[in-house]
């Protein structure tokens, strides 16, 4: 069946959801959620959201400079102005869409300081500001008229020429997207999805790693759907590690410690108690990401150890139960007291810097098709993200989509002759239960060939292991009657695989993308 919308929106984070709400105004949104709105990374997201507050002690060069520091001067210097200039009027119209940050005695923002920033100027809800935005959006969205919510619904392919009957490369000129195809879970129907604008907010890749804090829907669906349609995919080498997830044996899915708690006075120290960031930085624990990634991986690596430890019990305890009040209830459910005891942590998969590539409005190579969020390449991240950069760029690129896209709806149309999906396939039960090990087995190759420090030889194994899964798991969807987990499956398999012939193509170590064999000329780490 043929479905039609002005605006088709992939993905429900920050990135989708803003851009929805702006672009309602002019025509009809369609939301497709692979699962319910507020799963999502952005709902996880505790520390907060960056904007220059305090003009008397900050500035927009002030924000910049920590930007393209922290991306280790590989960011666009271009996109980094445009992101940091525009976080005012983005973080208004978030208030006005009901987002409550906290604020001070007097009213103004209560502003925090992360690894890698140089002032105060972490907007937050407590520590969970991204389900402050998460909710206050949602309620935005389900009040308006304009946009369906589909809910447990899948995108599987993007439409182009291709299916159209021409030949489409990466050489094509003029690719365009024409919507996707949908899968409805409840019903186990594809749609035919048809757009005049497509917006890519697919979110992160997290489920590619074995331990990653992002929650199971990030399987990389945007990008590999985009390099499926022949977009462009860029810096998907830079896979960002944080540095603080809370280490409890057995989880895959790793809670989330702030990088806030570090800027609140918080000491990484290792299981004696000893501190050693002064041996890899100067800023000690609240060097960038990358760096302290780096330091922790090594000082586990010297000292056989499987995690270490992050102290703030030299604070005040209702100080840090009041800042950190979930991190507080987690910790304790784990027989962890914060204030008294140093919490467990370890790098953990994080975020993804690169992905699809976009110019200063949100545009894709393909035509007709924008990206937004994590799943997009603006080039604000270079080498690593700067902490609590993300909720802001996202806001800002949508925004950036919405002016540019509204525009062009009069004088876009359907392509109504593209086909509907033809579905004839069948797999023998017992063979779905592979997927579930493929699964685990791209995990395992992406976090021991492909994590926080790599080498030639590691990315090798990991081709010729990822090659072999893609050529099984290919087969096995030409084959099979689609369902979201074969899908999700090969879209992990094409995000591994973009992640390390990425890495693979970089012959240097800059950023979040360590390789051993391209040592730095004065190393951040010693001892690899």
């Amino acid at each position: 069946m043929q479905r039609k919308y002005d605006f088709l929106v992939i993905g429900s984070g920050i990135a989708g959801m803003s851009y929805a709400l702006k672009v309602a105004k002019a025509g009809k949104v369609a939301i497709i959620c692979k699962s319910e709105l507020q799963e999502s990374n952005t709902d996880l997201a505790q520390g907060g959201i960056c904007c220059v507050s305090n003009l008397e002690l900050d500035s927009f060069e002030k924000h910049i400079k920590d930007t393209m520091v922290a991306g280790d001067w590989l960011s666009d210097p271009k996109a980094v102005e445009l992101v940091v200039e525009n976080a005012p009027a983005q973080i208004e119209e978030l208030v006005n869409w009901g987002v409550d940050f906290d604020r001070n005695e007097k009213g103004n923002f209560d502003l925090h300081r992360e690894g890698g920033h140089c002032e105060h100027r972490i907007l937050h809800r407590a520590d969970d500001t991204g389900h402050a935005i998460q909710m206050a959006l949602i309620n935005a969205l389900k009040h308006h008229p304009n946009i369906d919510v589909l809910e447990h619904h899948f995108a599987i392919e993007l439409l182009t020429q291709h299916h159209l009957g021409m030949e489409v490369t990466r050489r094509t000129p003029d690719i365009e997207c024409y919507g996707a195809y949908v899968l409805n879970e409840a019903t186990g129907v594809i749609d035919t999805y048809l757009a005049k604008v497509t917006m890519m907010a697919t979110g992160g890749v997290g489920q590619v790693y074995s331990t990653t804090t992002n929650p199971p829907i990030a399987t990389g669906d945007g990008v590999a759907m985009v390099y499926r349609a022949k977009g462009t995919v860029k810096d998907m080498e830079f896979v960002q590690f944080h540095p603080t997830a809370l280490y409890h044996q057995g989880d895959h899915q790793n809670f989330l410690i702030t990088e806030a708690m570090r800027g609140y006075g918080g000491i990484l120290r290792n299981l004696d108690g000893s501190e050693f960031m002064h041996r890899y930085d100067p800023r000690l624990s609240l060097a960038p990401r990358d760096i302290t990634a780096r330091a922790i991986f090594n000082e586990m690596k010297i000292n056989g150890t499987d995690h270490v430890l992050l102290d703030v019990t030299h604070k005040d305890p209702e100080e840090t139960k009041h800042h950190f009040p979930n991190i507080y209830k987690k910790c304790l459910s784990i027989g962890i007291d914060i204030t008294k005891q140093p919490i467990p942590v370890v790098p953990c998969h994080h975020y993804m810097c690169g992905g699809i590539l976009v110019d200063y409005n949100a545009q894709s190579s393909i035509n007709r098709l924008y990206a937004a969020g994590e799943c997009s390449c603006t080039g604000l991240h270079g080498g690593n993200r700067l902490a609590s950069n993300s909720l802001l760029e996202a806001i800002v690129y949508a925004d950036l989509a919405a002016k540019h896209s509204i525009p062009r709806i009069a004088e876009l149309t359907y392509k109504e002759e593209v086909p509907d999906w033809i579905d004839t396939g069948t797999v023998p039960h017992e063979e779905l239960y592979l997927i579930s090990d493929s699964k685990q087995e791209v995990q395992q190759i992406m976090q021991t060939y492909v994590g926080i420090v790599r080498s030639n030889l590691r990315l090798k194994r990991a081709w010729t292991r990822l090659d072999n899964l893609y050529e099984e798991t290919e087969k096995l969807f030409l084959r099979s009657k689609v369902n979201k987990d074969i899908c999700e499956l090969r879209n992990m398999i094409n995000t591994g695989y973009i992640i390390m012939r990425q890495a693979m193509e970089r012959k240097e170590s800059r950023g979040c993308h360590y390789n051993i064999d391209f040592p730095p000329e004065q190393r951040d780490i010693k001892g690899f």
